[in-house]
């Protein structure tokens, strides 16, 4: 399987935004192998859809032509790819050593207290959820946080606040809910 399964049928009702689809015809032709390109459009998929849905999975499967136990296989290896819908912030607090010994701990401990949920929890608003992750590759900056594609470093539990209130204002601007 892999290398000589023609495209998706463009005739056939897409999840994704054409802009989406024509990046993942791009990235499938890139490829010599086009199972090279699954983590890729993973990834792409979550951004636009929130998370890995069964029918994103079914699609991304259809497209690189193998089987969508073999989409979950790849996808469950890799702790960033979801399985069901994060906050509009998902908010990664690094508790890997160098965060450990900084106090990485304390400030995800106060991250559940501010919000009210744990690992992996999302807020009754669906604004904001929570994960405990081993490295986002801010060592020299410990204690670090990742909020979707923004780093917070040289934390402190004080800090909490003030970044949830940050977050919260522009979830409200710009209305509340999921990403999906």
């Amino acid at each position: 399987m892999g290398g000589g399964v023609e495209t998706m049928n463009s005739d056939k009702m897409s999840l994704f935004s054409p802009k989406l689809a024509a990046r993942f015809d791009a990235l499938a032709a890139k490829y010599p192998v086009r199972r090279s390109a699954l983590v890729p459009m993973l990834l792409y998929a979550q951004d636009e859809v929130g998370y890995l849905s069964d029918a994103v999975i079914a699609e991304v499967a259809e497209r690189i032509g193998i089987t969508e136990l073999d989409v979950r296989n790849v996808a469950t290896y890799y702790s960033m790819l979801r399985f069901k819908p994060a906050g509009k912030f998902n908010v990664q607090v690094c508790t890997n050593i160098s965060c450990m010994l900084r106090g990485g701990f304390e400030v995800f401990e106060r991250f559940q207290q501010e919000l009210g949920i744990g690992h992996k929890g999302v807020t009754a608003d669906g604004v904001f959820s929570l994960e405990e992750v081993e490295c986002i590759g801010a060592c020299c900056w410990a204690p670090a946080i990742q909020v979707n594609y923004e780093f917070h470093e040289e934390l402190s539990p004080e800090h909490v606040p003030g970044i949830l209130a940050g977050y919260r204002g522009r979830a409200d601007a710009e209305g509340k809910g999921t990403h999906a």
